[in-house]
């Protein structure tokens, strides 16, 4: 006891081992006095749908989570061998470094383009201090006392940083503040942006220049919703046009299949398409923003909360269900044919789907592009594929 008096120890170690590795099965049953879970919730749950972590943290955590799961499950206490069924490890956001470069005994920079002139010593340079690769130079000197005197050799005027892409790290001085950027652009413009970068399990670099993109497009998306005094501006008719509902409806049908595979970067590519093709159309009817706001929430939760409030509803739109596509409105009604003679491409024709193949020779052979190119001459043959390629052989 005075040993530990001396040395205090905490010889209950368990719950930082199985509680931090084995809770998930204390949620299924929390209120259970006299089990860790009992077989009935443990039946009715099983185990986890889907684990989503950082590959350091989860390369250690899954280690002990499924040490303890199968320890439990050939005690037979647990209804499931494995504790999870998915398991995605997200990639990780670099950042860009930029380096200043100082000659070799001595206080002086050498911009990038010319360091090989010199000998010179590679520097990380706080990012902040940094605008598109040209360092600010009297923050550079005010940032360290080192520097306070140092000389300078730039090219046409500028410092030009060179830069790699790392781990974030403070050390590397690259970490980009999200605080920053949401006081900058907003929450929702952060959070779409990060999804944009790239596939969920790929590292892809940090670049605060991108993030320009997907504000404007928020800000677009807005827009869709507001008249030229951004007010406010939804109309009830006429109804929806069959372009209108087939852009909404195909893109219900992206963003659903791409939440399904944690495609979220191409969600956001659908989104914008969406979007231009509904502003090009200028159209601004409840029967086709309505659900396009509930299909972006997730997405930019603050924004369609916002317009959703606008919109009339006093509940919120978590609550709103999650639109359905209908395949009908995603239907071709016309077929857009490359029409080939002996072979090559001369002209497209625009014609009904529904045309069978000999309509749609007739259809050719008014045409005046094809009158042009058989130039009096009588076709020897006319291949058509349907919904593929026309083929007029001289």
């Amino acid at each position: 006891m005075e040993n530990n008096r001396k040395y205090p120890l905490d010889f209950n170690t368990m719950p930082g081992f199985a509680g931090s590795n084995a809770y998930y099965l204390r949620y299924m049953d929390a209120h259970n006095e006299n089990e860790l879970v009992g077989k009935e919730a443990n039946n009715y749950w099983q185990n986890v749908d889907l684990y989503m972590g950082g590959s350091e943290h989860a390369t250690g955590h899954l280690l002990y989570s499924r040490m303890w799961n199968k320890f439990l499950f050939d005690l037979g206490l647990v209804c499931k061998d494995e504790p999870f069924q998915k398991l995605i490890n997200q990639g990780m956001i670099q950042g860009r470094t930029n380096f200043a470069y100082r000659e070799k005994g001595r206080n002086r920079f050498i911009s990038s383009n010319i360091k090989n002139e010199y000998q010179t010593d590679p520097i990380r340079v706080d990012i902040n201090l940094v605008d598109n690769d040209v360092l600010d130079i009297e923050r550079f000197k005010q940032w360290r006392p080192e520097f306070a005197d140092a000389e300078f050799v730039m090219e046409n005027g500028k410092y030009i940083c060179g830069h790699e892409i790392e781990k974030m790290s403070k050390s590397y001085y690259n970490v980009q503040s999200p605080d920053d950027l949401v006081e900058k652009y907003g929450a929702d413009t952060l959070r779409m942006y990060e999804m944009f970068l790239g596939p969920i399990e790929q590292s892809k670099p940090w670049d605060t220049k991108g993030i320009e993109g997907v504000a404007r497009f928020i800000r677009k998306f807005w827009k869709l919703y507001h008249n030229a005094e951004n007010e406010f501006f939804i109309s009830e008719a006429p109804p929806p046009t069959p372009q209108e509902l087939k852009i909404l409806h195909k893109t219900i049908k992206k963003i659903g299949e791409d939440i399904e595979n944690f495609s979220f970067n191409t969600s956001i590519s659908a989104f914008m398409i969406c979007v231009n093709e509904l502003t090009d159309l200028k159209c601004n009817k409840r029967a086709i923003l309505e659900p396009l706001c509930i299909l972006i929430s997730p997405f930019a939760p603050h924004i369609a909360e916002e317009l959703w409030e606008l919109l009339g509803h006093a509940e919120t739109i978590s609550y709103a269900s999650f639109p359905l596509v209908n395949e009908e409105y995603l239907q071709e009604n016309t077929i857009l044919y490359p029409v080939s003679f002996n072979g090559k491409t001369r002209f497209t024709m625009e014609l009904d789907a529904a045309l069978s193949p000999k309509e749609i020779e007739e259809a050719v052979l008014q045409s005046p592009d094809a009158k042009k190119w058989l130039d009096g001459k009588t076709p020897k043959k006319i291949i058509v594929v349907p919904q593929r390629i026309i083929n007029v052989v001289v």
